[in-house]
Parts: structure tokens; C-alpha cells; sequence
């Protein structure tokens, strides 16, 4: 498909021409709902990182088991900002295969992920998606989805999943983050993964170069910097890791394989 053919399920907001993030991502797992833009950039990114795709794959590995958890540990809400496009294994499959009355309220500002998700909950009354910004969290908790789908009396899990790393420091995600948890309930639960730095410059500098042409460019930080996020919540055993180290299936050995080590990921608690 030519960059310049857009398809019926396409918004005309969206700028054919201009790769995005959620739509990369989709494309890193084997989705279709891409433009010729993000798959030239797909190709790009894994020419200078060639562990993108696995990585990709290990961090929605990580959202199934997280979510699983969280439905285990009482959890039958969950916030999913910066969901992305749907693709196979979506929270409310993972949470609703356990548990039918669990409810799952998705949010991102990528207006095909929120079109492909609309149709895929047409049915559902337990999901919905609404467009709406991260760094604007009273759009989101004061929303009337929020308000629906939504019972902030009650404990609920917060997904921000490949998320954060997109956000730079300039729109104070570290507050964002806060105001959401201010107004999560006690025994909540935080999930988070987050891309870390690059040992290498020389692969960081090409990832950068890459991003800038990109709507979200990436922000590299650290693991102290990404600990930060979880301030005043009591980290899950066995805490911040590896993707792929976080609570994996016994038959898991993605732990060693390449990508493992792209992006860490962890629970915490609200007390």
C-alpha cells in the first residue's frame, strides 16, 4: 500500500507521511494497521537495533503476565493509557478470560489505535476506548468513560505499558504520573514498562536520530530515573527487571535471548 492510499478505517487527521509510535509498534508485532511511513521507519529502527521486534514481543509478553497478576491478586479494573493498537492478546481478553466482569477502560491519543478499538468493543460492554492525552490527566479521570466504566472507590490497576518513554521530561510525566495515583484507591496496582538506555552511544545517537523524524520522539533514561515513577508505592517481587524477568512462564527462556535487555518493567502497590 502506497503512503499516500488511506484506507476506510482511517481518520483524515492522520498524517500518512509522518511515522508514529503506536503504529511502529504495531508493526514491530506483526500488525496491519501501519502506513508505508511506519514500516520504512520499522525497518530503519531494526537496522540499527536489530533486538526491536523481540523486545517489542517480550514487553507485550510482560503486559499478559501483569495483567494476569493483577486479576489474581483481586483486580477486576484496569486503566490501559497509551494502549496502542489492539493486537492479539488484548488486556480485556487476558483479564475477561479470567473474569467476564472485569472492566478495562483503553486510552491513547493515536487516533487509529482508538478507531481499531472502538470496532473491536463494539460488542463489549465491559471495554471502551476514548482518545484522549496522557499528560492531561483530568481528561482522562474526569471523563465520562471514566465515569461509566470506572468505580475509583474500588481498587484498579494502571497500565502505562511502552509508554513513558515517549514522553519527555518538558511535560512533567513524573507529575502526570503522580495525579494519576493520587487518585487510585488503596491495594491498586501500577504496571509499567519502560525502554532503558542503550550501552552503546554510537546505537543510542542512530535510535535518536531515528525518533526525531517520528511524531513521539523517545526519551532515554535510566533505571534510577524510570524508579522514580513508582515513588510512594511498594514495589511487586522481584521489583524493576528485564521484560522478560518479570514473573516468567517456567518454560520461558526469553530471559536470555536477544532484546531482553531493551526495556525493564514492574508492579507496585498503592498501600
Amino acid at each position: 500500500m502506497a503512503s499516500t492510499e488511506r484506507p476506510n478505517w482511517a481518520p483524515e487527521s492522520i498524517d500518512l507521511e509522518r511515522p508514529n509510535a503506536a503504529r511502529i509498534y504495531d508493526y514491530l508485532l506483526g500488525g496491519a494497521a501501519n502506513f508505508a511511513a511506519d514500516r520504512e521507519f520499522g525497518e530503519q529502527l531494526l537496522t540499527v537495533l536489530p533486538e526491536a521486534r523481540p523486545a517489542a514481543r517480550m514487553n507485550r509478553a510482560f503486559l499478559h503476565r501483569a495483567v494476569r497478576f493483577c486479576v489474581d491478586a483481586g483486580i477486576r479494573q484496569f486503566l490501559d493509557v497509551g494502549s496502542g493498537i489492539p493486537t492479539a492478546g488484548n488486556v480485556h481478553e487476558i483479564a475477561q478470560r479470567m473474569d467476564p466482569e472485569c472492566r478495562v477502560l483503553y486510552v491513547d491519543i493515536e487516533p487509529v489505535a482508538v478507531t481499531h478499538s472502538e470496532l473491536m468493543l463494539r460488542d463489549n460492554a465491559q471495554a471502551t476506548a476514548i482518545r484522549a492525552d496522557f499528560t492531561d490527566p483530568d481528561s482522562i479521570l474526569d471523563s465520562e468513560a471514566a465515569r461509566d466504566m470506572l468505580d475509583f472507590d474500588q481498587p484498579m490497576a494502571l497500565l502505562l505499558v511502552a509508554l513513558l518513554h515517549f514522553v519527555p521530561d518538558a511535560a512533567q510525566p513524573y507529575d502526570a504520573v503522580n495525579r494519576f495515583v493520587s487518585r487510585l484507591t488503596s491495594g491498586s496496582y501500577l504496571v509499567l514498562s519502560h525502554a532503558v538506555e542503550r550501552p552503546s552511544e554510537e546505537q543510542a545517537e542512530g535510535i535518536d536520530r531515528l525518533y526525531d523524524r517520528a511524531d513521539a520522539p523517545g526519551v532515554r533514561r535510566t533505571r534510577e530515573e524510570i524508579t522514580r515513577f513508582y515513588e510512594g508505592l511498594e514495589m511487586v517481587e522481584p521489583g524493576l527487571v528485564n521484560t522478560p524477568e518479570w514473573r516468567p512462564e517456567p518454560t520461558d527462556n526469553s530471559a536470555n535471548q536477544p532484546g531482553a535487555n531493551v526495556a525493564v518493567a514492574g508492579v507496585a502497590r498503592k498501600p
